[in-house]
């Protein structure tokens, strides 16, 4: 089964749920579920500047990045920016291309800031984490070095991941970035050393590097400003009880993290409950993202 057929299978299961988990919904198609935009609308989103399909890396074809600009930028002032990282999905997918990362980089600049969506090769069955992590590390050094054509702010940056992406943080705890501020994560796994998908293929010193749990130990870490949404009906294996078991080790260590918790919010709640609530921890995500980046 590839990616796509994996996260169709998955998501879509996901979706016949109502948003009060009583009722059910006709199932989505693939297309439906990626190609819904984020339930918050903000003024501003449809005049946001957009600069598609940048190479950031020679290492695959799909390797494509866009950068979306706040619609009213102003001269002499450089603008924070948030690189959003999609799940396990695979380069070829074109995650960016979905209309769920679009909203988010049109969210992101009508909020002030300068949103980056691109792929990378974090798929299925083999997560690929060393390459997917390579390809992180490759999207922060190239928007770095161009930042001054986008009037961005190469030294405040968020990293914002979703589902299987959320291993990809680990990048954000690395004390040699100062520059990144703080790392934000929905129905995302914090945990993968009880997940059989990469304990199956990946070695077992790479899991627990990509755990974030582990990085709990460090002091730089703990005081990273955390962001994260829970989907209180995830369906997907092991999401919520990695996230659970982060917070219950995240609260014993002190650490400097937020919780949102959406009851009856389905894996991509951000796309899938059109609710109060889902708008809710939408907009308190775009907060604190400007908050830890002003």
């Amino acid at each position: 089964m590839d990616s796509r057929s994996f996260f169709l299978r998955v998501v879509a299961s996901m979706c016949a749920a109502s948003s009060l988990g009583a009722q059910e919904r006709p199932q989505k198609s693939f297309e439906e579920i990626v190609n819904a935009p984020v339930v918050l609308e903000l003024p501003g989103m449809a005049e946001v500047k957009v600069r598609g399909n940048l190479r950031y890396s020679a290492a695959d074809p799909n390797l494509l990045l866009d950068v979306y600009s706040p619609p009213s930028m102003k001269r002499g002032v450089k603008y924070p920016v948030v690189l959003f990282i999609h799940g396990g999905a695979g380069a070829a997918s074109r995650p960016k291309d979905w209309g769920i990362y679009q909203s988010w980089g049109r969210l992101a600049a009508a909020s002030g800031l300068i949103g980056v969506t691109f792929t990378h090769r974090l798929g299925f069955p083999a997560p690929l984490l060393g390459e997917s992590v390579a390809d992180v590390a490759d999207v922060i050094d190239y928007v770095r070095s161009h930042a001054s054509l986008w009037n961005a702010d190469g030294e405040r940056l968020c990293l914002a991941a979703f589902s299987a992406g959320g291993p990809l943080l680990s990048t954000g705890f690395d004390r040699q970035r100062p520059y990144v501020k703080c790392l934000v994560a929905f129905y995302a796994f914090l945990d993968i050393q009880q997940s059989d998908l990469h304990r199956t293929h990946e070695p077992e010193e790479r899991v627990r590097a990509y755990s974030l749990i582990e990085h709990l130990v460090d002091r730089h870490a703990r005081a990273m400003p955390f962001f994260i949404a829970r989907a209180g009906l995830d369906e997907i294996p092991t999401t919520n009880d990695s996230i659970d078991r982060f917070m219950a080790r995240a609260l014993e260590e002190n650490a400097n993290v937020t919780l949102w918790n959406h009851p009856a919010g389905v894996h991509t709640f951000d796309n899938q409950n059109d609710d109060d609530r889902s708008r809710e921890i939408v907009g308190a995500a775009l907060e604190f993202m400007k908050l830890h980046l002003r």
